[in-house]
């Protein structure tokens, strides 16, 4: 069992900062706006020799209004926080103890864990004036840190280390895993999606667009194999994204889209493919990621066979670069359709790897010059010399040619060919052409 601490503390005290301090990594969003994490969010912490799983919690706020944003995120901090075996609790030293703090400190004794105060902001020689105040939370004294500074961390390992086991530190993830991002539009339903396929209340949901701001991974394992579940910001037109984190958080959406190997974009099928879906779905193949349109909501569509091919002709039609995407309706809320959606992700994950043998390439390759040649280009005929698999996850060939003049119509005709035959619908398929004769037709002539 892997030793885990949780970082806790109300809004805006630095918990996100020092959570990308122990994982070495900014991959938590920053922004001095109160309470921009909502979905806690994990990764493998480490202070010099010690290894850990780290949590990094949303606020803990004194919430009465039942159903509101705070309370449901104060529930998912509870739930984080009962599992970790010692918690974080940090304080900002500038603004001293709070009321806030105070009620967050209340419900932390609860949790009957082992409990390290973390007085935050403490930069330089002088700590500031609020610092006197943190004993008053009954912690004893604080370490003061300055999280976005790295001053402290020496403090923090010597007292974390009496309470992680050596025989408990995290271990580097060995086996392979399956990225897989879920996108979409603000409320498209995609945190419910990852929930239901989770089988708990993993994430943060509600009829309020725009809950989640950071991307969130965790870990799943479907029919054994390990998949990395990525929940992230919804993605509204750039002419409407005004403030600086949501920008923040849709830099974030796109860095998860060019990690990830399935890119799952979630419609609602009321009212599918907007403008903006079709802006994602052509990053997600500009990135050479394999996409799945998950047609969500599909229990409020009345007329299912003639949205089907409404949906079916614009998505030929927009995304005719990846003929074939696969189009899965599903009610993300009431768990249908869920399995269909994960074979069509294991079905795609092994077309996106696949690997042709270089003699199949090329007999195929003869076969298309002899039925449909290329044309003729500044009074000579382009001969199509070789072909082979230069690398997969895109598949990616190489194609070499007398001339690298060959009409992207032609290319086109190839990159079909190559789809129908080896059973490539859906992926994205890199082509790149070389001008020279066949590099191995040396070594044929000898053999």
């Amino acid at each position: 069992m892997t030793y885990t601490v949780a970082i806790a503390g109300r809004p805006n005290v630095g918990k996100s900062t020092l959570f990308n301090r122990l994982v070495g990594k900014a991959i938590a969003i920053v922004d001095d706006t109160p309470g921009v994490t909502r979905d806690w969010r994990e990764g493998d912490g480490h202070l010099f020799d010690l290894k850990f799983r780290v949590i990094d919690t949303a606020g803990l706020e004194d919430v009465r209004a039942k159903g509101s944003i705070a309370a449901r995120t104060a529930q998912q901090t509870k739930t984080a926080l009962a599992k970790a075996d010692v918690i974080l609790l940090v304080v900002d030293a500038r603004a001293g103890v709070t009321p806030e703090d105070k009620a967050i400190a209340r419900e932390l004794r609860k949790a009957d864990k082992p409990i390290i105060l973390i007085a935050n902001k403490c930069e330089g020689n002088h700590l500031p004036e609020g610092m006197d105040e943190t004993t008053s939370l009954g912690f004893g004294e604080p370490i003061a840190i300055s999280a976005s500074h790295g001053d402290g961390m020496m403090d923090v390992y010597e007292l974390l280390s009496k309470h992680v086991p050596e025989e408990d530190a995290a271990e580097e993830e060995g086996e392979k895993h399956l990225i897989m991002a879920v996108v979409g539009r603000p409320n498209a339903g995609k945190s419910t999606l990852i929930n239901k396929l989770l089988g708990e209340d993993r994430m943060l949901t509600g009829p309020e667009p725009g809950l989640t701001r950071d991307s969130i991974p965790t870990a799943w394992n479907y029919n054994g194999m390990p998949i990395r579940l990525v929940d992230t910001a919804g993605m509204r037109r750039r002419a409407r994204i005004s403030e600086t984190l949501e920008r923040m958080s849709v830099q974030e959406t796109l860095r998860q889209i060019r990690l990830a190997h399935i890119v799952v974009l979630v419609l609602d099928a009321t009212m599918p493919f907007d403008k903006q879906d079709l802006t994602i779905a052509h990053h997600v193949v500009e990135e050479g990621r394999v996409l799945i349109v998950a047609l969500n909501k599909w229990d409020l569509v009345k007329e299912k066979k003639e949205v089907t091919k409404l949906i079916q002709e614009k998505a030929d039609a927009s995304l005719s670069q990846v003929s074939g995407v696969p189009l899965v309706p599903i009610c993300a809320i009431a768990g249908t359709g869920l399995e269909n959606l994960m074979k069509a992700t294991m079905r795609m994950y092994e077309a996106w790897n696949v690997r042709v043998p270089t003699g199949k390439l090329n007999r195929w390759l003869e076969d298309m010059e002899a039925n449909h040649p290329p044309p003729i280009t500044s009074g000579r005929r382009i001969k199509l010399r070789y072909m082979t698999q230069l690398k997969s996850r895109p598949p990616t060939f190489g194609l070499w040619v007398n001339s690298t003049k060959l009409p992207d119509s032609y290319q086109r005709f190839l990159t079909h060919g190559l789809r129908d035959t080896f059973k490539l619908q859906g992926v994205p398929i890199r082509m790149q052409l070389k001008k020279s004769d066949n590099p191995f037709e040396d070594k044929k002539k000898r053999s």
